[in-house]
């Protein structure tokens, strides 16, 4: 079967609804805030009433253009809005307000990392502003649906990329990136599982080196990126088998099952949907002049990739070291802050990485929350760097307790604690004498040339300061009356 599937290429092109975190809807001051209770966030405007007027969200405006500089985007001087047409029952108005032929952002594209450790652009065809529809909830009420309509004109972006991505792999990788842009701009908080970013896949496989696609299938209702991922997956792998017993492959709207990891069919896509797109007649085109793109940009965050390339190149941290630190922005503001005032970037990143975040773990705390101030950390890197003290101290000593009181300074901290190393080299003299008496035969082993033993002379060194040896001078004292 495998030799089966290697004959085919996968073409996927993904459709990302960010819902963006304005305090206000996209056309009307009702609030647009996740969680009240049912109906209580709506209005005239938002139920659609005759006679009331939409009017346009300055901030949604601001959001698309930082999301279009952030990917390469050309920006749309004149923005039209147009109307959707289609009715559900949680659409009031019947109709949407959205962007048709003269989307904000058109071009672009998101870089991306392979497996292998390459990079790729997933171009982006298109953003363009919306509105959202509401909610209906058929599992509530054993009879009936019941419609919520407080999401009902909720800002959103749709960010359509071109049909650029050809694994289930690549799919997951993009859409990392769409979320780690969308909370490092504050545009959208990006957590699938509460619907503020949901995506659509566009599927379709051909034979390699074939010029045209497949028919594609559309995958809708996937609440997490690993589930996007397995829908892919498992429709190529279906879409292949069918054609491969002569079927064909129509063009279906399918739904995700998570439990089983299987797609099946909503609707058929046999006629293409008439819209009736045409302009809204009640909002005026939006201006995007110069000046206001300039004054977006002063206000842009350092991105993800500035920051991994600085981490990189500058600091000469590794990949590894660098994409976990940029995966999340406060973590990464955080590190920055950090490298100004320590120069011992990969100490600095360590700490970040494992002692800090395992605290942040342990408590279940976001970085923004973290107590310790950058500086802190800073000066305990200082103290250990300076030979004060030793790493472990600090980590199991020092760290916990500057945790626990963050205005205390890490060398107080160590003077309180007696932590502060012995660096004199006569005590360092009598503790090495007491270690190697104590194995006259382990003297002799290495001697021998059996040089693994030197660990277990600098354990009982440790053992008899207490910890409080200086680990380097300790080390040269053992060797050189090892060798003396």
């Amino acid at each position: 079967m495998s030799d089966i599937f290697e004959k085919y290429q996968a073409v996927i092109g993904l459709e990302v609804h960010a819902q963006l975190l304005t305090k206000s809807k996209a056309y009307s001051s009702d609030s647009a805030e996740f969680g009240g209770m049912p109906n209580t966030n709506v209005s005239v405007i938002t139920l659609g009433h005759p006679g009331t007027l939409p009017r346009v969200n300055r901030s949604v405006v601001d959001s698309a253009i930082k999301l279009g500089l952030a990917c390469g985007c050309t920006i749309r001087e004149r923005n039209e809005y147009a109307r959707k047409n289609y009715f559900y029952a949680d659409l009031p108005k019947g109709y949407q307000i959205t962007q048709d032929t003269t989307p904000i952002c058109n071009g672009g594209s998101i870089r991306i990392k392979l497996e292998n450790g390459e990079t790729k652009d997933i171009r982006i065809t298109r953003i363009h502003m919306e509105e959202d529809a509401g909610k209906s909830m058929h599992d509530v009420d054993p009879f009936d649906t019941l419609v919520d309509l407080n999401r009902a004109g909720v800002p959103l972006l749709e960010i359509v990329s071109e049909p650029d991505i050809r694994t289930a792999e690549e799919a997951y990788a993009y859409l990392t990136e769409v979320r780690k842009l969308l909370r490092y701009l504050e545009i959208c908080d990006g957590n699938m599982e509460e619907g503020s970013m949901r995506c659509d896949a566009n599927i379709s496989v051909m034979l390699k080196g074939a010029k045209k696609f497949g028919n594609r299938v559309e995958v809708k209702n996937m609440n997490s990126i690993r589930n996007v991922q397995r829908a892919i997956r498992f429709e190529i792998e279906r879409q292949i088998q069918a054609i491969e017993v002569g079927e064909s492959i129509s063009q279906d709207t399918r739904s995700f099952d998570a439990l089983n990891g299987t797609t099946f069919v909503m609707r058929s896509k046999e006629m293409a949907n008439d819209y009736r797109y045409f302009p809204e007649p009640d909002l005026p085109p939006v201006i995007v002049d110069k000046q206001w793109i300039e004054e977006i940009r002063a206000t842009m965050p350092a991105l993800p990739n500035e920051l991994h390339e600085k981490f990189t190149k500058d600091f000469g941290l590794n990949e590894y070291d660098a994409s976990v630190l940029t995966d999340s922005k406060p973590v990464a503001l955080y590190f920055n802050e950090l490298s100004i005032l320590t120069k011992n970037y990969k100490s600095a990143s360590n700490w970040v990485t494992g002692d800090i975040k395992s605290y942040l773990n342990e408590y279940a705390m976001h970085m923004e929350d973290f107590p310790v101030k950058p500086a802190a950390i800073a000066e305990l890197i200082a103290i250990i760097d300076d030979g004060k003290i030793s790493h472990s101290a600090a980590s199991q000593k020092v760290f916990p307790e500057l945790c626990a009181h963050p205005t205390k300074s890490p060398l107080k901290i160590a003077e309180e604690f007696d932590l502060i190393q012995e660096s004199n080299t006569d005590q360092l003299e009598e503790w090495v004498d007491a270690a190697l008496a104590m194995y006259p035969d382990k003297v002799e082993e290495y001697r021998a040339g059996k040089k693994g033993v030197l660990g277990l002379f600098m354990g009982e060194v440790m053992k008899l300061s207490k910890g409080k040896a200086d680990p380097k001078l300790a080390n040269q004292l053992v060797r050189q009356k090892l060798e003396g």
